[in-house]
């Protein structure tokens, strides 16, 4: 059994180690690795204080840092449970840095809870190159569900309470169910390559006189090529509820401009 503690930053007295500050993939990679759980520890300012149902008052890296990671975590959880994962092996607690005592209690306290459900997968009943597979598709939603649920995400809820039910389950049904696939109309691309550019995950193939084509299993659904692409060209098509069409195959990628030899 794995057992993993990711910190958002600071320093644990009596401990010397230290982990990169919170990011979504992060915990993704430590159950792709096999690992069985993951334990997110918040760090607390000086002077800062707890809140009820354990919440802190403060973050001493970033402004409402502490209630922002909350809710990536209880959105985690969420998106855990749908592909099968019990959502108790990811957990998230707030330990200061002279609380030795308690941080070794939560740990204990974890790791037994760890032992009880078992192996990441043989737990669940699922074969871990299945999970890991389901775990990198839900990784490539990520991007969309913070984009499309950003104000959610952004509310800083005082005292913690509301944050177990700010994601049910059937809003995150919902969520996978009016994501969207993008894909460029081969019949109106102009090859311009603006979308190209601005593509923030570099999810589209082309170039000059090469007619554009999204890569489905890089993209990341967050319609900047559309808001990109000219109106006068309107080539980039959204698509919800449907898989997108089959690009043109690379022989009839060229684009015959008017005007040109053919």
């Amino acid at each position: 059994m794995q057992l993993v503690l990711l910190r958002r930053g600071g320093s644990l007295r009596g401990l010397s180690f230290s982990v990169p500050p919170l990011h979504q993939d992060h915990k993704a990679d430590v159950f792709r690795e096999g690992g069985s759980g993951l334990c997110v520890a918040g760090v607390l300012e000086r002077g800062g204080r707890r809140l009820c149902g354990g919440v802190l008052a403060r973050c001493h890296y970033v402004t409402e840092g502490n209630y922002d990671a909350l809710a990536m975590v209880t959105l985690g959880k969420r998106l855990l449970g749908r592909i099968g994962v019990n959502p108790e092996r990811l957990r998230i607690e707030w330990v200061s840095a002279s609380e030795g005592i308690r941080f070794a209690e939560i740990m204990n306290d974890f790791a037994n809870r760890l032992k009880k459900l078992g192996p990441l997968g043989k737990g669940e009943g699922l074969e871990l190159s299945e999970l890991k597979s389901m775990l990198e598709g839900l990784m490539k939603t990520v991007p969309y569900i913070k984009l499309a649920e950003r104000e959610r995400l952004a509310r800083h809820l005082r005292g913690g309470e509301g944050y177990e039910g700010l994601f049910t389950a059937e809003e995150v049904d919902r969520l996978f169910r009016e994501m969207p696939c993008y894909y460029i109309d081969p019949e109106r691309c102009q090859a311009c390559m603006i979308c190209l550019r601005r593509c923030p995950a570099d999810a589209i193939d082309g170039g000059k006189d090469k007619i554009h084509v999204i890569e489905q299993d890089r993209c990341i659904r967050c319609g900047t090529c559309m808001d990109a692409c000219p109106p006068r060209f309107g080539a980039v098509r959204k698509v919800i509820g449907a898989a997108a069409p089959p690009p043109p195959p690379e022989e009839a990628r060229a684009l015959r401009r008017k005007g040109k030899a053919r």
